[in-house]
Protein backbone atom coordinates (compact mmCIF):
# COMPACT_ATOMS: atom_id res chain seq x y z
CA UNK A 1 0.00 0.00 0.00
CA UNK A 2 0.78 3.31 -0.53
CA UNK A 3 1.30 6.32 2.37
CA UNK A 4 -1.50 8.30 0.54
CA UNK A 5 -3.66 4.83 0.71
CA UNK A 6 -2.44 3.95 4.31
CA UNK A 7 -3.42 8.13 5.41
CA UNK A 8 -7.05 7.21 4.03
CA UNK A 9 -7.34 3.93 6.03
CA UNK A 10 -6.40 5.96 9.32
CA UNK A 11 -8.57 8.62 9.18
CA UNK A 12 -11.58 6.39 7.98
CA UNK A 13 -10.47 4.68 11.90
CA UNK A 14 -9.39 7.43 13.93
CA UNK A 15 -8.97 11.55 13.82
CA UNK A 16 -6.66 12.51 10.92
CA UNK A 17 -4.25 13.85 13.15
CA UNK A 18 -3.74 10.69 14.94
CA UNK A 19 -3.57 9.02 11.81
CA UNK A 20 -0.69 11.08 10.68
CA UNK A 21 1.08 10.68 14.23
CA UNK A 22 0.92 6.80 14.12
CA UNK A 23 2.07 6.57 10.76
CA UNK A 24 5.12 9.30 10.63
CA UNK A 25 6.12 7.52 13.50
CA UNK A 26 6.54 3.88 12.37
CA UNK A 27 7.85 5.39 8.96
CA UNK A 28 10.09 7.56 11.06
CA UNK A 29 9.34 10.72 9.24
CA UNK A 30 7.81 14.40 10.89
CA UNK A 31 4.14 14.03 10.24
CA UNK A 32 4.58 17.69 7.60
CA UNK A 33 6.89 15.36 5.49
CA UNK A 34 3.65 12.76 4.50
CA UNK A 35 2.69 15.13 2.06
CA UNK A 36 5.82 15.06 0.30
CA UNK A 37 5.78 10.92 -0.36
CA UNK A 38 1.79 10.13 -0.63
CA UNK A 39 3.39 7.82 -4.00
CA UNK A 40 5.55 6.25 -1.15
CA UNK A 41 4.51 1.99 -1.52
CA UNK A 42 5.14 0.83 2.28
CA UNK A 43 6.67 -3.18 2.64
CA UNK A 44 3.75 -4.95 4.22
CA UNK A 45 5.34 -5.48 7.48
CA UNK A 46 5.08 -1.78 8.59
CA UNK A 47 1.47 -1.61 6.56
CA UNK A 48 -0.02 -4.33 9.36
CA UNK A 49 1.71 -2.49 12.06
CA UNK A 50 0.01 0.65 11.44
CA UNK A 51 -3.13 -1.22 10.99
CA UNK A 52 -2.80 -2.64 14.50
CA UNK A 53 -1.77 0.62 15.95
CA UNK A 54 -5.12 2.54 14.50
CA UNK A 55 -7.27 0.07 15.39
CA UNK A 56 -6.11 -0.31 18.91
CA UNK A 57 -6.46 3.81 18.89
CA UNK A 58 -10.22 3.70 17.34
CA UNK A 59 -11.06 1.12 20.49
CA UNK A 60 -9.70 3.51 23.02
CA UNK A 61 -5.83 2.63 23.78
CA UNK A 62 -4.07 6.06 24.50
CA UNK A 63 -1.49 6.58 21.35
CA UNK A 64 1.36 6.43 23.84
CA UNK A 65 0.35 2.90 23.96
CA UNK A 66 0.14 2.01 20.63
CA UNK A 67 3.26 3.67 19.79
CA UNK A 68 5.20 1.90 22.65
CA UNK A 69 6.78 4.81 23.33
CA UNK A 70 6.87 8.60 24.69
CA UNK A 71 9.47 11.36 24.65
CA UNK A 72 10.11 12.87 28.15
CA UNK A 73 12.64 15.48 28.85
CA UNK A 74 14.11 15.08 25.05
CA UNK A 75 14.63 11.26 25.43
CA UNK A 76 12.72 8.63 24.16
CA UNK A 77 10.88 6.34 27.06
CA UNK A 78 9.71 2.71 26.21
CA UNK A 79 5.72 2.63 27.39
CA UNK A 80 3.52 0.02 27.87
CA UNK A 81 -0.30 -0.66 29.65
CA UNK A 82 1.74 -1.61 32.91
CA UNK A 83 2.66 1.63 33.52
CA UNK A 84 1.79 5.68 33.20
CA UNK A 85 2.19 7.59 30.73
CA UNK A 86 4.37 10.26 31.40
CA UNK A 87 2.91 13.80 31.63
CA UNK A 88 4.40 17.51 31.25
CA UNK A 89 3.51 18.32 34.84
CA UNK A 90 6.25 15.33 35.91
CA UNK A 91 8.55 17.16 33.62
CA UNK A 92 8.35 19.93 35.30
CA UNK A 93 8.85 18.18 38.39
CA UNK A 94 12.30 16.99 37.09
CA UNK A 95 13.56 20.11 35.58
CA UNK A 96 12.67 21.79 39.27
CA UNK A 97 14.68 18.72 41.17
CA UNK A 98 17.80 19.25 38.36
CA UNK A 99 17.54 22.90 39.04
CA UNK A 100 17.72 22.36 42.97
CA UNK A 101 19.98 19.79 43.15
CA UNK A 102 22.39 21.90 41.23
CA UNK A 103 21.85 24.80 43.41
CA UNK A 104 22.12 22.85 46.68
CA UNK A 105 24.17 20.38 46.10
CA UNK A 106 27.85 19.26 45.18
CA UNK A 107 27.21 16.79 43.09
CA UNK A 108 27.42 13.38 42.51
CA UNK A 109 24.36 12.90 44.25
CA UNK A 110 22.44 9.58 45.74
CA UNK A 111 18.94 9.73 44.43
CA UNK A 112 15.99 7.39 44.84
CA UNK A 113 12.94 7.41 42.54
CA UNK A 114 10.00 5.69 44.73
CA UNK A 115 7.11 4.18 42.44
CA UNK A 116 9.14 4.38 39.18
CA UNK A 117 6.79 3.13 36.73
CA UNK A 118 8.61 2.93 33.53
CA UNK A 119 11.73 4.91 35.36
CA UNK A 120 11.47 8.63 33.33
CA UNK A 121 12.25 10.27 36.38
CA UNK A 122 15.24 8.75 37.79
CA UNK A 123 16.43 8.22 34.32
CA UNK A 124 16.27 11.24 33.43
CA UNK A 125 18.06 12.88 36.50
CA UNK A 126 21.05 9.98 35.65
CA UNK A 127 21.54 11.77 32.73
CA UNK A 128 21.00 15.14 34.03
CA UNK A 129 22.95 15.26 37.60
CA UNK A 130 26.09 13.62 38.28
CA UNK A 131 25.27 10.37 40.50
CA UNK A 132 26.77 8.34 43.36
CA UNK A 133 23.54 6.09 42.68
CA UNK A 134 19.97 6.28 41.25
CA UNK A 135 17.88 3.50 42.48
CA UNK A 136 14.31 2.99 41.03
CA UNK A 137 11.59 1.50 43.50
CA UNK A 138 8.02 0.14 42.43
CA UNK A 139 5.93 -2.34 44.01
CA UNK A 140 4.65 -3.60 40.73
CA UNK A 141 6.96 -6.48 38.38
CA UNK A 142 5.70 -5.72 35.34
CA UNK A 143 6.77 -1.49 35.90
CA UNK A 144 9.95 -2.88 36.67
CA UNK A 145 10.56 -4.50 33.40
CA UNK A 146 9.38 -1.92 31.74
CA UNK A 147 12.52 0.08 33.84
CA UNK A 148 14.50 -2.22 32.88
CA UNK A 149 14.45 -1.56 29.53
CA UNK A 150 14.82 1.96 29.48
CA UNK A 151 17.61 1.52 31.39
CA UNK A 152 19.03 -0.59 28.45
CA UNK A 153 17.76 1.84 25.87
CA UNK A 154 19.55 4.77 28.07
CA UNK A 155 22.74 2.90 28.82
CA UNK A 156 21.73 3.32 32.49
CA UNK A 157 23.83 2.24 35.74
CA UNK A 158 20.59 2.15 37.63
CA UNK A 159 20.23 -0.62 40.24
CA UNK A 160 15.97 -1.50 40.46
CA UNK A 161 14.61 -3.08 43.32
CA UNK A 162 11.02 -4.66 43.63
CA UNK A 163 9.76 -2.51 47.19
CA UNK A 164 7.01 -0.97 48.59
CA UNK A 165 8.33 2.37 48.85
CA UNK A 166 11.06 2.62 51.36
CA UNK A 167 9.95 -0.44 53.84
CA UNK A 168 13.27 -2.08 54.66
CA UNK A 169 15.46 -0.32 52.93
CA UNK A 170 18.14 1.59 55.26
CA UNK A 171 20.36 3.24 52.77
CA UNK A 172 20.80 7.41 52.72
CA UNK A 173 19.73 9.48 50.15
CA UNK A 174 20.68 13.39 49.61
CA UNK A 175 17.03 13.25 46.75
CA UNK A 176 14.05 11.38 47.64
CA UNK A 177 11.89 12.28 44.20
CA UNK A 178 8.43 10.68 43.74
CA UNK A 179 5.40 10.92 41.39
CA UNK A 180 2.96 8.88 43.38
CA UNK A 181 -0.71 7.38 43.25
CA UNK A 182 -2.70 10.31 44.28
CA UNK A 183 -6.19 10.08 42.84
CA UNK A 184 -8.83 9.53 45.31
CA UNK A 185 -10.69 6.68 45.40
CA UNK A 186 -14.51 7.15 43.87
CA UNK A 187 -12.53 10.53 42.32
CA UNK A 188 -13.90 11.25 38.70
CA UNK A 189 -11.03 11.31 35.88
CA UNK A 190 -10.86 10.89 32.27
CA UNK A 191 -12.17 7.65 30.69
CA UNK A 192 -9.16 7.38 28.48
CA UNK A 193 -7.31 7.62 31.89
CA UNK A 194 -9.54 5.07 33.71
CA UNK A 195 -10.20 2.54 31.10
CA UNK A 196 -6.77 2.26 30.13
CA UNK A 197 -3.41 2.91 32.95
CA UNK A 198 -2.65 1.19 35.82
CA UNK A 199 -5.08 1.64 38.71
CA UNK A 200 -1.99 0.50 41.08
CA UNK A 201 -0.33 3.55 39.89
CA UNK A 202 -3.68 5.94 40.10
CA UNK A 203 -5.51 5.94 42.85
CA UNK A 204 -4.35 6.45 46.91
CA UNK A 205 -7.31 5.54 49.21
CA UNK A 206 -10.20 7.84 50.36
CA UNK A 207 -8.23 10.92 50.24
CA UNK A 208 -5.58 9.94 47.86
CA UNK A 209 -2.34 10.63 50.32
CA UNK A 210 -1.96 6.77 51.54
CA UNK A 211 1.68 6.73 49.41
CA UNK A 212 2.74 10.30 50.87
CA UNK A 213 1.89 8.42 54.54
CA UNK A 214 3.30 5.96 53.66
CA UNK A 215 6.34 7.75 52.92
CA UNK A 216 7.14 9.87 54.90
CA UNK A 217 6.12 7.61 57.82
CA UNK A 218 9.30 5.61 57.09
CA UNK A 219 11.37 8.58 55.73
CA UNK A 220 13.77 9.41 58.02
CA UNK A 221 15.96 6.72 58.72
CA UNK A 222 16.60 7.44 54.90
CA UNK A 223 17.44 10.78 54.77
CA UNK A 224 21.47 12.38 54.72
CA UNK A 225 22.14 15.47 56.78
CA UNK A 226 21.36 17.67 53.80
CA UNK A 227 18.41 16.32 51.67
CA UNK A 228 15.89 17.32 49.20
CA UNK A 229 12.35 15.16 48.53
CA UNK A 230 10.39 16.25 45.70
CA UNK A 231 6.79 15.14 45.22
CA UNK A 232 4.23 15.57 42.27
CA UNK A 233 0.89 16.47 43.93
CA UNK A 234 -2.42 16.47 43.32
CA UNK A 235 -3.69 20.35 42.11
CA UNK A 236 -5.81 20.39 45.45
CA UNK A 237 -3.36 18.41 47.97
CA UNK A 238 -1.30 21.38 48.83
CA UNK A 239 -2.42 21.90 52.44
CA UNK A 240 -2.91 18.42 53.20
CA UNK A 241 0.82 17.85 52.27
CA UNK A 242 2.15 20.54 53.81
CA UNK A 243 0.09 19.18 57.16
CA UNK A 244 1.27 15.59 56.57
CA UNK A 245 4.72 16.82 55.95
CA UNK A 246 5.68 18.51 58.84
CA UNK A 247 3.76 16.18 61.06
CA UNK A 248 6.96 13.84 60.20
CA UNK A 249 10.13 16.41 59.57
CA UNK A 250 11.34 19.05 61.77
CA UNK A 251 14.08 21.71 60.91
CA UNK A 252 13.05 22.10 56.86
CA UNK A 253 11.31 24.38 54.39
CA UNK A 254 8.58 23.52 52.25
CA UNK A 255 7.73 24.94 48.85
CA UNK A 256 4.91 24.27 46.33
CA UNK A 257 5.30 25.21 43.18
CA UNK A 258 2.83 25.46 40.35
CA UNK A 259 2.69 24.16 36.90
CA UNK A 260 2.09 26.19 33.78
CA UNK A 261 -1.50 25.59 34.01
CA UNK A 262 -0.79 27.76 37.06
CA UNK A 263 -2.11 24.47 39.77
CA UNK A 264 -0.35 23.19 42.86
CA UNK A 265 1.69 20.29 41.11
CA UNK A 266 4.66 19.80 42.94
CA UNK A 267 5.95 20.28 46.65
CA UNK A 268 9.75 20.09 47.36
CA UNK A 269 11.26 19.89 50.95
CA UNK A 270 14.35 21.32 51.45
CA UNK A 271 16.60 20.85 54.92
CA UNK A 272 17.17 23.65 56.29
CA UNK A 273 21.02 23.25 56.35
CA UNK A 274 21.03 23.66 52.73
CA UNK A 275 20.17 27.42 52.87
Amino acid sequence: MKVEELLVYGKAHCHSDLAKILLADILKKNPLELLTCLDLVIEEEKVNQYKRAVCAVKEGTPIQYALGKVNFYGNEFIINENVLIPRFETEELVENTIKYIKKFFTEPVDIIDLGCGSGVIGLTLEKKISTNSVDLIDISEKALEVAHKNCGKLNSNAHLLKNDMLSNIEKKYDVIISNPPYIKTGEEIEEIVKNNEPHLALYAGIDGMDCYKKILSEITKNLKEKFLIAFEIGNTQKEDIIKLVNTYLKDITIEVKKDLQQRDRMCFVFSNNLF
